[in-house]
């Protein structure tokens, strides 16, 4: 078992979002993700076209599940290192050691569970997660605690969410054929680490997978080495968020037949009680679920054929109380206020937030169901940059956000309890946790969309890719069906948090650099950085939104790269201006206007005791 401890929380918390098709502006499904620990934040492209009959693909253990683990060479710098994965993970090796595999699956299982099984693995943008693959199938994540979180087991318990998102990738078109792959391989080749929301969309439809180990102490007649999971499909017409916590509640055993839909994978649910059955008759569970969480006694009644997901597997909220909770509620309210939801519920284990909800109609139509507006992909960036401002959680107000409104509250935890467990651990204080965080090393926003190309239906997806927090970065699209490394730009590539290079060779420090920096003077320099974030962006989405609306990709590729090119070099140029202009805590904006003193405001000067200095002798 892990040392709960010494795992580091800021790689355990992410935000997570899903936007069904009816729901967007254009009919794409949007997945995004905001990967909110710091470690090695390079995009990496990973060239498809690998053998899968026969083939037998290596597993490496994921730093992102349990932290670094010196027995597998895993460290914070480098996720992975080896010839696995592309030619990218092969450069900037230089004094570290190669990754040591887990184990090994054998692809050979695909023909068994999918209806078109690829003959070649399919090239797809890696980061600490899978990202998006060429046909458009696109990933998000987030950790949720869960009870029982076991160290990986050499060629015995060797999977985490991570690996299963890029075999995913490397072998799947749809969805719902991830959803079949990843319950095979858990129970074939079991599961390690925390517990996990997994979520997976292509240009049709999107799931939520979650899932957890378990280790039995005695002999069960249960699989020792397994993982149990639950699968529900958001409505196409809804917005989905996880934020650290699960999300998926109630399990109801099949009454009648037990029908699979894959020997011993998958069960439908199909005879749910009538007043829910709208809400859950999209739901899939693992064939060991009810027994495993029987034999582990975290089902007290056996008699019951319904189980509570959240509570049942795992402890709820992790950290301190609302750290994941507030995320979902300001989530939902950005979305759809008309809902009026409370940010204050009575425990961690509330039903006060639905899993999914739909967009706000006129409420002067009371029979429409069509949205007043569908989101877009703005729109979510949007709510991926909030920091609560305007509520009574707003970080950007306070001593502690000194006197320039900075929202930036760097993480503390003096009373080391187990962070995993509410229940017992009592945290002596906490900062609110907001969406944006000073400590995410990206953020993507992938759509996926069917279109009519040459009287061909297609699916073309973007990546939307930020570097750094959400707030302060500027999304630039990517388009990943790229048949060679030179089609994918190297500075997205490469990044090392031991090496800082001023207008260096890696997109991921420039924006670092200026997020950082603008913490000096955050409501001054803010206002010039989401100014160019703007101009940049629209720039961005009116180029992918012709492309979206006419069905023309040519040149795609060559739009993505020049756009990344000259969107990193504005970041670059911001940063001299900013240090320039800013220098020493003054305003320099001209040969006539030096080092102008900027003034404390007189509210914070107030509540720091200034007026209590010394006026006189």
């Amino acid at each position: 078992m892990s040392n709960k401890k010494s795992i580091r929380m800021d790689n355990l918390a992410c935000t997570t979002i899903i936007v069904g098709k009816n729901a967007t502006v254009d009919g794409s499904v949007i997945v995004a993700h905001s990967d909110d620990g710091l470690t090695d934040a390079r995009v990496i492209f990973v060239p498809g076209g690998k053998q899968t009959k026969g083939a037998k693909r290596n597993v490496y253990y994921d730093n992102c599940s349990l932290g670094s683990n010196k027995e597998f060479n895993s460290t914070d710098i480098r996720r992975y290192i080896g010839d696995d994965r592309g030619p990218g993970y092969q450069t900037q090796s230089e004094g570290h050691a190669e990754s040591k595999r887990l184990g090994h699956i054998s692809l050979d299982f695909l023909k068994d569970v999918l209806d078109n099984p690829p003959k070649e693995t399919y090239s797809y943008f890696d980061a600490s997660y899978g990202i998006m693959n060429e046909h458009g199938l696109m990933i998000g994540e987030c950790t949720c605690g869960a009870k029982v979180q076991p160290d990986p087991e050499k060629n015995k318990r060797i999977l985490y969410t991570a690996e299963l998102s890029r075999v995913a990738l490397e072998t799947c078109k749809t969805a719902f054929d991830a959803v079949k792959v990843i319950a095979y391989l858990i129970k074939e080749y079991g599961y390690y680490g925390t517990g996990e929301t997994l979520l997976l969309g292509d240009a049709d439809e999107a799931w939520v997978m979650e899932m957890c180990a378990y280790v039995l102490k005695n002999d069960k007649e249960v699989e020792k080495k397994s993982g149990i999971w639950v699968a529900q499909r958001v409505p196409d017409d809804h917005f989905f968020v996880a934020t650290n916590e699960f999300r998926i509640r109630d399990i109801y055993q099949n009454q009648k037949d037990e029908k699979e839909l894959y020997p011993e994978q998958l069960y439908f649910e199909s005879d749910p009680p009538k007043e829910t059955k709208e809400t859950i008759d999209k739901i899939y569970y693992s064939a060991n679920l009810f027994a495993v969480c029987e034999a582990m006694e975290w089902k007290k009644d056996t008699n019951s054929r319904q189980l509570d997901w959240l509570p049942t597997v795992s402890n709820g909220e992790y950290g301190n109380p609302y750290y994941s909770l507030r995320r979902v509620w300001r989530a939902f309210s950005k979305v759809n206020p008309s809902l009026h939801l409370s940010p204050k519920v009575q425990d961690g284990y509330t039903r006060h937030y639905p899993f999914s909800i739909p967009l706000p109609t006129d409420p002067t139509k009371p029979n429409s169901k069509e949205p007043v507006k569908k989101l877009s992909i703005a729109d979510i960036a949007t709510v991926y940059r909030d920091h609560y401002e305007g509520t009574e959680f707003d970080l950007t107000v306070g001593s502690a956000a000194g006197p320039f409104g900075c929202p930036v509250r760097y993480a503390v935890n003096p009373d080391q309890g187990d962070e995993f467990n509410l229940n017992t651990y009592k945290p002596e204080g906490a900062w609110e946790r907001s969406i944006s965080i000073y400590r995410c090393g990206i953020l993507w926003i992938n759509q996926a969309k069917k279109l009519k190309i040459e009287n061909k239906e297609t699916v073309v997806g973007i990546s939307w890719i930020g570097l750094d927090r959400p707030a302060a970065n500027c999304l630039m699209p990517f388009y990943p069906q790229i048949k060679k490394e030179d089609d994918f730009p190297k500075s997205m590539q490469t990044m090392n948090l031991l090496d800082f290079k001023f207008n260096g060779d890696s997109a991921w420090w420039a924006f670092n650099f200026v997020a950082n920096y603008i913490n000096l003077n955050y409501s001054y320099m803010m206002v010039e950085l989401t100014a160019l974030q703007s101009k940049l962006e629209t720039e961005a989405f009116k180029k992918i939104n012709e492309v979206l609306s006419k069905g023309n990709t040519e040149g795609l590729i060559d739009f993505c790269n020049k756009n990344s090119k000259g969107v990193i070099d504005a970041w670059w140029k911001l940063a001299t201006e900013l240090i320039v202009k800013y220098n020493d805590g003054c305003l320099t904006t001209g040969p006539n206007n030096v080092m102008e003193k900027i003034d404390y405001p007189k509210h914070w000067l107030k509540i720091t005791g200034f007026y209590d200095g010394p006026t006189e002798y």
